[in-house]
């Protein structure tokens, strides 16, 4: 048994005052049970992705999308974590229980409430995600700074390849309606550093990183003998899970071995080279994360990735478009919802239901890459409509 993705929901992105995390939940959840076209008594159990780590007072929220409706009570619901990967890891934990044959309609949801906290609030509670006994007190920009200082120790300064990449996921994020940053910036702004692009952790700047955000995302997934009474379905051609070694120490800094191991494993499964791919969601919390999954992936050799950006391969119309939502860099990041995201994303270009000035013309596979920590949990996924 096979599952398949028929609906989804998702907020906009962005700094939601006015909305508390709960409410996040449902609003996603509701919006993916209406595109489905079912009712709530219809779904079997629930996931949830969510890290959390003291972002809101919240530790135990799996029921919390029972709300919906007085019929939800006493559904299975649980929640996943496996920190930014959280979504990743709430998505394939239904999709194996529909693969096992206990469940056969499930709804997930991924959702972060992230701005209740001052930015070092959200820091430090996003730091609890690195290996505590050599690396507490790391920032997650400090982690990614030393792959970025390894990475340019090794092949050469390469500030400016960082400054197009997210000079790139702005601008895709300009034709995203749900994106946080829908603004536009130039070469020049994200490669200087200034009041308004100040350094983070060298070498990177303000426009290295993703912003903090809220926002939630949910998918009604069905067991693939049900599709016919779906408008659409969308299929995982593949589905693949790899974790690294959580410390830093000892791992080469150079290349992201785990993503690459995962992507070898999920072309393989699915049957396709790299260019079979119409068009990748990968999990750029950094704009040094995007450069090093895409040489991960097979886009160009470790070290080489600057030649890739600079001839604009990853660009609309390139040889393969990489985050054209936006991006974590530009669309958000909402840790638990960001997996979540991804595979709605990849699940609305394959069916051509993207925004129309986003849709990429005659999708039909997508990948998905979805990273927890410093590379650690490897969530990589090959979508296909089925129907």
């Amino acid at each position: 048994m096979n599952a398949r993705i028929v609906g989804w929901g998702h907020t906009p992105f962005g700094v939601h005052k006015d909305k508390s995390f709960e409410t996040l939940i449902l609003e996603a959840a509701r919006e993916a049970i209406a595109h489905a076209g079912i009712e709530p008594a219809d779904i079997d159990e629930v996931w949830l992705g969510h890290f959390n780590a003291g972002m809101v007072p919240a530790a135990f929220a799996s029921s919390l999308a029972l709300g919906l409706d007085p019929v939800m009570r006493f559904k299975p619901a649980t929640r996943c974590e496996n920190a930014c990967a959280s979504g990743g890891a709430a998505i394939y934990a239904a999709r194996d229980a529909i693969g096992a044959g206990r469940v056969r309609t499930a709804l997930v949801i991924g959702a972060e409430k992230m701005t209740d906290l001052d930015t070092r609030g959200v820091t430090q509670a996003l730091g609890r995600a690195a290996y505590q006994p050599d690396e507490a007190g790391l920032s997650f920009p400090g982690i990614f700074a030393k792959f970025a200082e390894a990475y340019f120790e090794a092949f050469g300064d390469q500030s400016e390849t960082l400054a197009r990449i997210a000079v790139k996921n702005h601008a895709n994020a300009l034709n995203n309606p749900l994106a946080h940053l829908r603004k536009a910036f130039d070469l020049a702004a994200c490669n200087t550093v200034s009041d308004r692009n100040p350094m983070i952790a060298a070498p990177l700047r303000l426009t290295d990183c993703s912003p903090i955000s809220d926002g939630a995302a949910a998918v009604v997934m069905v067991a693939d003998d049900m599709v016919g009474d779906f408008p659409r379905a969308v299929g995982f051609r593949a589905a693949v899970q790899m974790n690294d070694f959580l410390p830093l120490k000892g791992r080469d800094l150079t290349r992201l071995e785990a993503a690459h191991h995962a992507f070898a494993a999920a072309f393989d499964a699915a049957g396709i080279g790299l260019d079979d791919l119409d068009l990748a969601e990968v999990h750029d919390c950094f704009t040094i994360a995007e450069l090093m999954i895409c040489e991960a992936m097979g886009l160009a050799s470790v070290g080489q990735g600057a030649r890739l950006i600079a001839e604009g391969a990853t660009l609309r119309g390139g040889r393969l478009p990489v985050n054209v939502s936006g991006g974590l860099k530009a669309k958000g990041h909402p840790v638990g919802a960001t997996g979540v995201s991804m595979h709605i994303t990849a699940a609305k270009h394959v069916t051509g239901l993207a925004p129309t000035e986003e849709q990429i013309a005659g999708a039909e596979l997508a990948a998905v890459y979805n990273m927890g920590g410093s590379g650690v949990a490897n969530y990589c996924s090959i979508l296909e409509a089925v129907k």
